[in-house]
């Protein structure tokens, strides 16, 4: 599975570029863009942007199909992690803006595989599918959660694509790993966000 290559600079701009996707879409301003993305800001990698205010997650969204170069998907899953369905009720404010930790997450290209019992924890990202259910889960989350790989597949089975938790072991049901590189500051107190990995 490749390895993706940013630099803090491209990490940078990416954390700036979803912060300021976060404040547009709150306070309704124009959606920032960037004119000529080069790097990797310019490749179709798909990406997850979350953000948290403390503990507490006020967003979740990403893709793993992208259709556009990375800058515009990274502002694309912003803005839509803003409106993260599930906050409809309690949705972020323009004064939880200065709290937020934006984290974005770069991923490696979906590799198919009939052996996901063989995955590795804290590295391996998965997304199964069936018919028209699918569910995900980030690397992080296995580790963040304690569990094993089986536990691991069978919550994202029932969790997520809201399948049997044994799902995955069906030829029917198709697994994806993948990897990720995840990447995010820390609330603005009067200056940019610092970047940690």
């Amino acid at each position: 599975m490749p390895e993706l290559n940013v630099t803090d600079e491209e990490k940078q701009q990416l954390l700036s570029l979803a912060r300021e996707s976060v404040a547009a879409c709150v306070t309704g301003q124009p959606r920032p863009r960037i004119a000529e993305p080069a790097g990797i800001l310019n490749e179709q990698l798909g990406c997850f942007v979350t953000l948290h205010n403390g503990p507490n997650l006020r967003g979740c969204i990403g893709t793993f199909q992208p259709q556009r170069p990375l800058a515009e998907q990274v502002v694309d899953m912003a803005q839509a992690a803003a409106r993260d369905p599930r906050f409809v009720m309690t949705p972020v404010t323009a004064d939880e803006i200065p709290l937020l930790t934006v984290e974005v997450s770069l991923l490696s290209p979906l590799e198919e595989t009939n052996q996901p019992e063989q995955l590795e924890i804290g590295k391996h990202g998965i997304y199964m599918t069936r018919g028209m259910q699918s569910g995900c889960f980030l690397p992080e989350v296995a580790t963040d959660q304690g569990w094993d790989v089986e536990e691991f597949l069978g919550y994202c089975c029932s969790h997520k694509a809201g399948l049997a938790p044994d799902a995955w072991k069906d030829p029917k049901t198709r697994v994806y790993l993948f990897t990720s590189e995840k990447f995010s500051d820390h609330p603005q107190s009067g200056g940019p966000g610092q970047v940690t990995d």
